[in-house]
């Protein structure tokens, strides 16, 4: 089982989301927790980094998350539009 922090912004971003949009970024949190950081069944999911990834929500909305070796903690550090997206 793994550990899954979300950033203050990603909570800020997660309420302009539309509610459908809000359930699948739950469903994402809860294969991180039970899968870790390597989350290939999602759309469009790719290695950011060595430790960052990332994954389409919807076609819009996006979500991002480091997680650093040897460690069970995932930090996901964004969620929101892909125009904003920090990579």
């Amino acid at each position: 089982m793994y550990k899954v922090i979300i950033k203050k912004r990603v909570y800020k971003n997660l309420m302009k989301m539309p509610v459908s949009v809000q359930d699948i970024f739950i469903q994402l949190v809860d294969d991180l927790k039970r899968r870790g950081s390597v989350q290939p069944g999602w759309p469009n999911y790719s290695r950011l980094g060595d430790e960052e990834y990332h994954c389409h929500l919807n076609r819009k909305w996006v979500a991002c998350w480091r997680c650093e070796k040897n460690t069970v903690i995932i930090e996901v550090y964004y969620a929101g539009s892909r125009e904003n997206a920090p990579y």
